[in-house]
């Protein structure tokens, strides 16, 4: 019996050191790099780190917009834009849509690997959680910007920054910031430097969520390319392990489709945190 609880109390130990203290450190200091980072097919990547002060409010305000926009009312998971997600893909020739929060993507790409599966995202669910207690929110959404990929091998919005507007990540304008937003969905497929027909619509339309965009622009988020999905994207659309509590949920309680805004109609109340300027405390 003490055998076992001597195994156990150094198991506990090794969970500990294995999860909570990375999260504990990098509450604190910069990361010096990413799983993602160690894992591109590119090398040697573009990275260097900057501290909150040396990041544009437009950039902060256009990735919430874009990626997360009830970022700062949820504890880690969007339950909303999960269930959204599954009736979306549960309907035929409707394109995988993704439903992670800017926490989980923080987590995903700071410790972890592409892909799904049960076990990869149930290891997300723990940082993620880890991450939402040990972090405030303002060190999430730093951590963030340090560490997502705006190109092949362009990691953090000071390297793409400078990458693509020959600029530090302080005096990104508005439109720079939405146009660096619009590709994290895919930033291997798309440019923000020559941004196609469709990168240049979600620009527009991540503007608008700012409350910077004029009001001719639909409210309705676009629709990318049907080959821009590709198969890492398309196994993280949902979490697996809510998948059948949201199946049961819907066939339950159908969820209503919201009416379509009409062309040039006012654009809705944004979210006070997400379109209000972010200060660090």
């Amino acid at each position: 019996m003490r055998r076992l609880l001597r195994r156990l109390f150094w198991f506990s130990l090794l969970l500990l050191v294995l999860f909570v203290a990375p999260v504990v450190l990098l509450r604190w200091l910069p990361a010096p790099t990413s799983a993602f980072m160690l894992a591109s097919d590119t090398k040697p990547v573009r990275y260097q780190w900057v501290a909150a002060s040396e990041i544009a409010d437009t950039a902060r305000r256009a990735v919430v917009a874009s990626e997360d926009q009830k970022f700062f009312e949820h504890q880690g998971f969007d339950i909303e834009a999960m269930q959204k997600a599954y009736a979306n893909n549960q309907k035929k020739g409707r394109r995988v849509r993704g439903a992670s929060t800017i926490s989980q993507q923080t987590a995903k790409n700071l410790f972890l690997w592409s892909g799904g599966g049960y076990f990869r995202k149930g290891l997300e669910a723990i940082y993620t959680v880890l991450i939402e207690a040990l972090w405030p929110k303002q060190r999430i959404l730093t951590m963030y910007l340090n560490i997502a990929e705006f190109g092949p091998g362009i990691y953090g919005v000071e390297a793409a920054s400078q990458a693509f507007f020959k600029k530090p990540a302080a005096r990104l304008s508005a439109p720079e910031a939405a146009r660096l937003a619009a590709v994290l969905p895919s930033p291997r497929r798309w440019n923000a430097a020559k941004p196609g027909p469709y990168v240049q619509k979600r620009s527009q339309w991540i503007l608008r969520q700012m409350g910077a965009g004029p009001r001719s622009v639909p409210v309705e988020e676009p629709e990318p390319p049907a080959d821009s999905v590709n198969d890492d994207e398309a196994a993280e659309a949902i979490n697996p392990l809510a998948e059948q509590a949201l199946k049961q949920q819907l066939q339950q309680e159908p969820m209503p489709e919201a009416p379509a805004a009409a062309a040039g109609s006012p654009a809705p109340e944004a979210e006070p945190d997400a379109a209000a300027p972010i200060t660090q405390p």
